[in-house]
């Protein structure tokens, strides 16, 4: 195995050099790409860079979503010959303690896919509480399962070609319905889906680019389109959900 890290960065200057920091350790390939960012972001995003060169960063011209960043990601991942890659947001709000904790569940879990959900404190906002609870209402419905414990929690280990094999799809969500439709996707490939849990903070001064009634329909849309494709293979699934 050899393992990395994908961030997808968009206007997170303020806290990209801390997760690079906190990645270093691992002495593994950091793949941060910059959807599009604003100069600042640019500028400590560079700084970041300058001291830890086992980190390198891809620019998309524009900003094109969360999902074409780690798209580009993982390919720049199979292109360095990793086998896996931690997927982890630039805005810090994840537990970095846990890394360990998945890289190892990776490695015994080879062809699985290592999924957090999330354990809030008391920073968490109710609309997002919520919002959560209605994805992962649809994502049962979808593989006719309980195997998505959390569906948008973008802190997770992809297993690097058969997640490029679902992730290259012309269909794909490439923004905010991108981390529960690739979870969908690689159920219905019959990728192994491991899940555990990760505590997420939201700071108060942090950044976030989550539009609540936007990106709520949005994945609603998403969702509605995973249903319509769930239809024809409803019967698979039913059995392996009876099995």
């Amino acid at each position: 195995m050899k393992q990395g890290f994908v961030i997808p960065l968009y206007n997170h200057g303020g806290t990209i050099g801390s997760v690079i920091s906190e990645l270093a350790v691992y002495k593994a390939p950091v793949i941060v790409v910059d959807d599009g960012s604003d100069e600042e972001t640019k500028r400590r995003l560079d700084q970041a860079l300058a001291e830890f060169p086992q980190a390198e960063k891809l620019t998309l011209k524009k900003n094109s979503g969360k999902g074409a960043a780690v798209l580009a990601g993982m390919r720049r991942a199979r292109d360095l010959g990793l086998s896996h890659v931690l997927q982890i947001d630039a805005d810090g709000q994840h537990d970095s303690a846990r890394i360990p904790f998945f890289l190892e569940e990776a490695a015994r879990r080879p062809g699985s896919s290592i999924c957090a959900y999330p354990e809030y404190d008391e920073t968490a906002p109710k609309s997002r509480r919520n919002g959560r609870k209605i994805a992962n209402t649809w994502a049962r419905i979808v593989t006719l399962s309980g195997a998505i414990v959390d569906s948008l929690c973008g802190f997770r280990v992809y297993p690097v070609e058969s997640s490029l094999k679902v992730m290259e799809s012309p269909f794909l969500d490439k923004r905010m319905g991108f981390d529960p439709e690739v979870l969908v996707r690689l159920y219905w490939a019959g990728v192994p889906l491991s899940f555990f849990p990760v505590r997420v903070s939201y700071p108060r001064d942090g950044v976030s680019h989550f539009r609540l009634f936007e990106d709520n329909l949005h994945i609603s849309w998403v969702f509605f389109r995973l249903f319509t494709g769930m239809l024809p293979r409803f019967p698979a699934l039913l059995a392996r959900s009876l099995n």
